[in-house]
């Protein structure tokens, strides 16, 4: 490779040996660029070519800071001439994301990997290039289609409990119609009720806010938009969540709440984790209605487990079934008769992005099953409470 020089005026023919080595870099599908001590292009392969927009004749004997954005460029001279001087490196021999510059002016993400060589012709730096703009488009495409599947599971769960839904917002508007119908009718009978009307249209305004609590919760939980992460202390999200899958439960069942004194914060997408509460609930519920002579009951428990934040929903119903077990968190492999199984895999992949994860002990032998949240707590917040506790 040593023969190869920035001044076509000095190369002869190539040897058989050369060509070959041509050959093969030209057939790389990777790029590879070859620059001397002075940053100057030696090689500049074919997939270069087309990666950067640039023939290779225009760019051999260039610095290589022509196919650099201008933030890398200004101070690339200088990572060599320190590199050369005090042989601490910084890049070589260690692969890591970096930008390029097509000569349309598009700056787009490489992944870069650099070795070094000593040749006779002196020291020479050997980068190998991959686009990374086909990588990061699937990835991106990706994230898309998981938001879709998180946002359809979240409709999914509100349309299995609509009927729930819908009685429990008859209740506040038919109060609400009956309340105005009692003026109306006082009205029309010209009775004096003008001490009552102030009381009787103060509770006709509590029901009207009752009703538009309800939908204003409804329309949170659904909405479609970007998740969004911050800092959240997770019991108050797990009882809103709580008392939004009790909307028009029609099953009675006992709820029994612990938490713990104090819980560190956790870094959460709060729709995102009540719609994996939302879901436990009601598997919870459902399954302890299944329950034979007990009342049906459960149990949510939070608690910390190292440095681990942890939500348990426990239930009295008859455990999971062995044969059960092993699609239990796969897509659309649900045995219910509504609903598209999407729940419980859509909550284990959201716990899993947050960092945690979602585990089972499926119980059976006159034991219910219980399903684990885990989330790390908040970095800050845990070194908060390890400096407290050696102060």
């Amino acid at each position: 490779m040593n023969d190869i020089q920035s001044d076509s005026s000095e190369i002869g023919p190539p040897t058989v040996s050369e060509a070959r080595l041509l050959s093969v870099l030209d057939t790389a599908a990777d790029g590879i660029i070859v620059i001397d001590e002075a940053a100057r292009i030696l090689v500049f392969n074919k997939a270069c070519e087309a990666m950067f927009g640039l023939p290779a004749a225009d760019v051999l004997g260039e610095n290589v800071k022509i196919v650099m954005p201008t933030e890398y460029a200004v101070e690339h001279d200088s990572y060599i001439s320190n590199y050369i001087g005090t042989g601490v490196k910084k890049i070589i021999g260690i692969g890591r994301e970096v930008r390029g510059r097509h000569s349309d002016g598009t700056i787009f993400p490489l992944e870069l990997s650099v070795g070094e060589a000593q040749t006779p012709a002196g020291r020479q730096f050997i980068g190998i290039l991959r686009d990374l703009r086909p990588r990061k488009e699937s990835e991106q495409r990706l994230a898309e289609l998981q938001s879709e599947l998180v946002h359809l599971a979240r409709v999914s769960a509100i349309d299995e409990m609509g009927a729930a839904i819908a009685h429990e917002l008859n209740q506040p508007l038919t109060a609400l119609l009956l309340y105005l119908q009692a003026v109306r009718r006082a009205h029309a009978r010209g009775i004096d009720i003008n001490a009552q009307v102030g009381d009787i249209l103060d509770k006709a305004a509590g029901e009207a806010e009752r009703a538009g609590h309800i939908i204003q919760r409804m329309r949170q939980f659904v909405e479609k938009r970007e998740p969004e992460r911050h800092l959240r202390q997770l019991d108050p999200l797990i009882d809103d969540a709580i008392d939004l899958t009790l909307l028009g439960q029609r099953h009675r069942i006992r709820i029994d709440r612990e938490q713990a004194p104090v819980l560190p914060p956790v870094t959460v997408d709060p729709v995102q984790i009540q719609q994996i509460v939302v879901n436990l609930v009601r598997n919870a519920i459902e399954a302890a209605t299944q329950c034979e002579g007990d009342e049906p009951a459960i149990r949510i428990v939070t608690r910390l487990t190292g440095t681990d934040v942890r939500l348990d929903v426990h239930d009295n119903g008859p455990g999971i079934a062995p044969e059960s077990l092993p699609k239990l968190f796969q897509a659309f492999a649900s045995s219910k008769r509504r609903g598209m199984g999407l729940g419980l895999a859509i909550s284990r992949t959201i716990a899993q992005n947050h960092g945690g994860d979602l585990i089972v002990d499926p119980g059976g032998n006159g034991n219910g099953a219980c399903f684990s949240l885990v989330l790390p707590a908040a970095p800050q917040a845990m070194s908060n409470e390890a400096g407290e506790g050696s102060a």
